[in-house]
Formats: structure tokens, C-alpha cells, sequence
């Protein structure tokens, strides 16, 4: 009731005593790990007021700017993100020590903010990996239920199968389907920070190619998440008419996602960072199973998607389409860029989330005992 102005500060002040209430009745901890920031607001405060409480030292792990989020909406010079930033700048140089996603905001910390900090990469958790076929046809089976692109093409014989995957009748194996559609993937949080008309200009012109004889695969489509413009991009794809694609936008249970990642062929991100410091998640977790990835550009995406390496950054609808249709030429053959971007990821080896910790935050805490 009342003002958005009013709601806003209301809202802050009533998380604001929960949070700190919830704090306080905790056992004396000797850290608080504010994971992440944002949002801050009015997280990083009231952390920062129960460690003087408790005598704690405060973490915090910055994974983007809070107020260039707030930007989005309201625009840089409007009153509420100038105060956003001010705070953040202010509780940030109180926290004892910080961890940051990438060099360049490391960098811009220290610039901007005289706030010092290590810089820890996301890694993905030990699920995110390559799906095992038996499970990526039980996967299958299971979404075929409820979302058509999962279901057999007309005509195909085989009541166990998917659109993807069927299982053999005599010795009861899974193989891929002959003549499928290669699965593309995305993920989002259907937020302004990123464009989805972009993939859907993109897959206008790969109909397009398809129509005018260039020998590529029917593609599904898959978009996972839910936000606040999920409705409206529905309502986008909707008024589109393919012949040769088929898009669906479910929300996935949490042990689905990582088996979906790893059963794709693609993974798309459009994820346009608010700051141009922070990198996607959903990016770490693709590369976590061995996903290639075309990726939207922004200032520091190259500390993780390597060009022609392990993916492809493109800048517009045109260039993502181009990609697409070098990748999934003559589909599915194990030759081309999309099979050794593979390999790659496969040879690489990443750390994960829990060895990234052991080498980078337990000694900084170890040694400032």
C-alpha cells in the first residue's frame, strides 16, 4: 500500500530486523560470508552490524554491483541507485575481507571502491557433468510427457522413445534416434539483463538456411527459468511459425537441469552483465558438463568463454545465426567445431566449486588468523 518509494524502504527495514533477529539467535560464528552480493541491500549492513555484535569478521563475495542491476530499471542518475551505490561503496570497505568473479572487477573494486579482493572464479558443483545416454533417455521420457519437442516424431515406430533417444527392442540399449533434432539449450531469469529477441531473431534465420536447402538439423529449443518477462517472450515465441524448430520454456525440477546440460548439444547464453565485471553462472555450469557455448559479448566474458576454444562469442542476431549454422552443419557427425569444442572442455579439466575453495580462500583465511 502506498508510494513505490514507500513499499521500497518498508520492505528494506522489515528484512532488515528479520535478517538481523535471525543472525543474532545463531550461535557466535567466527566468519560471515555474505554469498553474494547482490543483493546487498540490506544484507551487507546488517552482516556487518551482527559481526560487531559477535566480534566476526565479515566476508563479502561480490558477484556484481547491486545498484548497475537497480540501473536497468530505474537508469544511472536516478536517486535510489545513487544511494544503492553509495552504500555499497561504504559497508563494502567495513568487511574484513572480499572475494570477487573476475579480474576486471577485482580491478574495479580497488579503483572505485579502495575495497582489496581475491579474485575466486565460479566453478560448477561435482552434478554438473556429461549425461549418461540411459539417463538422458529417462530425462527425455520424462519431459515428453508434458512438452511436445520431447515427443517421438510421427511416424517412428518405437513407443520407448523420445525425440531424441529410443530404446533398442532386442537388446533393450539405449541409442540416439536416427534423423534427430539437435537440442539447444538456454537458461534465465527472464530479467532485462538479457535479450532473448536475439535467439529469436537468430532462429529466424536458421528456418531460413533450413528453407533455402542448407543441410541442418530440426532444432529444439529449450529455455529454462522463470522472471518477470517470461510472459512477455512467450507470448513473442507464441507468433512464431516454424516449420523446423520447436521451442519450450519449462521449469525444470533442480536434479533435471544438470542432466538437461548434459544431454544438450548447445548451450546459448545471453547474459549482458549489468557492470561488465560479473560472469554467467549458467556458463560455468554448461562448461561444468562438457557444453559448448555461443555466448553474447561484454567487457570480460573472455576470462571465461575462449573464442574458437571452448565456444563462440557473438555480438548480434546475425552473427549468433551464422554460428549456428556453421556448428550444426551436417549434424550429427562427430567432425566440426561443436565435437571439438567438446574435446576440449573434456581435456580441460576444471577445478570444482569445493577444490576452487580449498586453494584460494582457506589459505587467505589461514594466513590472517
Amino acid at each position: 500500500v502506498g508510494p513505490k518509494l514507500f513499499q521500497y524502504v518498508l520492505k528494506v527495514l522489515v528484512q532488515s530486523v528479520q535478517l538481523l533477529y535471525t543472525l543474532l539467535r545463531m550461535d557466535r560464528p567466527s566468519y560471515i560470508l555474505l554469498q553474494q552480493n547482490p543483493p546487498g541491500l540490506p544484507s551487507i549492513a546488517v552482516a556487518w552490524a551482527a559481526g560487531l555484535f559477535w566480534g566476526s569478521k565479515l566476508i563479502i563475495d561480490w558477484h556484481n554491483y547491486g545498484y548497475t542491476i537497480m540501473s536497468l530499471s530505474h537508469g544511472r542518475n536516478h536517486p535510489l541507485v545513487l544511494v544503492a551505490k553509495w552504500y555499497e561503496k561504504l559497508f563494502g570497505r567495513l568487511s574484513d575481507y572480499n572475494l570477487c568473479v573476475t579480474d576486471a572487477m577485482r580491478k574495479d573494486l580497488w579503483v572505485n571502491f579502495k575495497i582489496k579482493a581475491v579474485t575466486l572464479y565460479d566453478k560448477p558443483a561435482s552434478y554438473f557433468k556429461e549425461t549418461p545416454l540411459d539417463l538422458q533417455h529417462n530425462l527425455f521420457m520424462k519431459l515428453a510427457k508434458d512438452y511436445e519437442p520431447f515427443k517421438p516424431r510421427a511416424g517412428s515406430p518405437s513407443a520407448q522413445g523420445s525425440a531424441f533417444t529410443e530404446r533398442d527392442g532386442k537388446s533393450g540399449n539405449v541409442v540416439k534416434t536416427r534423423g534427430r533434432p539437435a537440442l539447444l539449450v538456454s537458461s534465465t531469469s527472464w530479467t532485462e539483463d538479457e535479450d532473448f529477441s536475439v535467439l529469436l531473431r537468430a532462429l529466424e534465420d536458421y528456418e531460413r538456411f533450413i528453407t533455402e536447402g542448407a543441410k541442418l538439423p530440426a532444432l529444439v529449443c529449450v529455455i529454462t527459468g522463470k522472471g518477470p518477462l517470461k510472459d512477455y517472450y512467450n507470448a513473442l515465441i507464441q507468433k512464431l511459425h516454424f516449420k523446423h524448430i520447436q521451442i519450450c520454456t519449462p521449469w525444470l525440477e533442480a536434479e533435471d537441469y544438470p542432466l538437461l546440460l548434459g544431454s544438450a548439444d548447445l548451450g546459448v547464453c545471453l547474459h549482458k552483465s549489468s557492470s561488465g565485471l560479473d560472469l554467467p553462472m549458467k556458463v560455468v555450469d554448461m562448461f561444468g558438463c562438457c557444453l559448448p557455448v555461443c555466448a553474447i559479448h561484454f567487457e570480460c566474458l573472455h576470462e571465461l568463454v575462449k573464442h574458437e576454444e571452448n565456444g563462440l562469442i557473438f555480438r548480434d542476431s546475425k552473427e549468433l545465426a551464422e554460428q549456428l549454422k556453421m556448428l550444426f552443419l551436417e549434424f550429427p557427425s562427430l567432425e566440426g567445431k561443436l565435437h571439438s569444442f567438446r574435446e576440449n572442455l573434456r581435456v580441460s579439466r576444471q577445478l570444482r566449486w569445493d577444490e576452487s575453495w580449498d586453494q584460494i580462500v582457506l589459505p587467505l583465511l589461514g594466513a590472517r588468523n
